[in-house]
């Protein structure tokens, strides 16, 4: 809690890495307001089998990234995220497993879906799950805490440096 009693708004930045030995591998980054970084959490490589990938199909994708990757992050952070943003829609089913709102980037394809409850974020303006729109409302309450210049793409950058980062090191060490 803040000195004025309302609770920080703390934002989750939720990627993953695709490695074609390993698998995806993801990480989730928890910042302030601000883009300064409370914690961050990554996976170990999840590479899904070929029987998993024959029996799941085209779900096998946001199965793999919303449930095993996005669901364990969430659950092993201690700094919790008001709301977490990702880059990938295919990560919105997320939303299912967690408590909080799941919000992507607004990419070309999903700004042309008007359908799509979406709010501006900083410079960026970020979409729900079509069936999220009270996410959308209870984001847009506490969205005055961010600065209208917030760049919310800069932090996936430093995700995916992190990971590379990860990927490296155990490769290293298993070399």
């Amino acid at each position: 809690m803040s000195a004025s009693g309302t609770q920080d708004f703390r934002l989750g930045f939720l990627t993953a890495v695709e490695d074609a030995e390993r698998g995806y591998v993801g990480g989730l980054l928890v910042t302030n307001r601000f883009g300064r970084p409370l914690e961050f959490q990554c996976t170990a490589p999840v590479k899904p089998n070929k029987t998993q990938q024959i029996l799941y199909g085209p779900t096998l994708r946001p199965y793999v990234l919303a449930e095993l990757i996005g669901r364990t992050l969430v659950e092993k952070a201690s700094v919790k995220p008001s709301l977490i943003i990702t880059e990938s829609a295919d990560l919105l089913d997320l939303r299912i497993h967690v408590a909080c709102p799941v919000a992507s980037l607004a990419n070309a394809k999903s700004s042309l879906d008007s359908s799509l409850p979406s709010l501006r974020l900083g410079e960026q303006t970020i979409v729900f799950a079509a069936d999220r729109a009270d996410d959308r409302d209870s984001v847009q309450a506490q969205a005055k805490q961010i600065p209208s210049d917030a760049d919310l793409k800069e932090p996936f950058d430093r995700v995916r440096e992190a990971l590379q980062e990860t990927l490296r090191t155990t490769m290293s060490r298993a070399g």
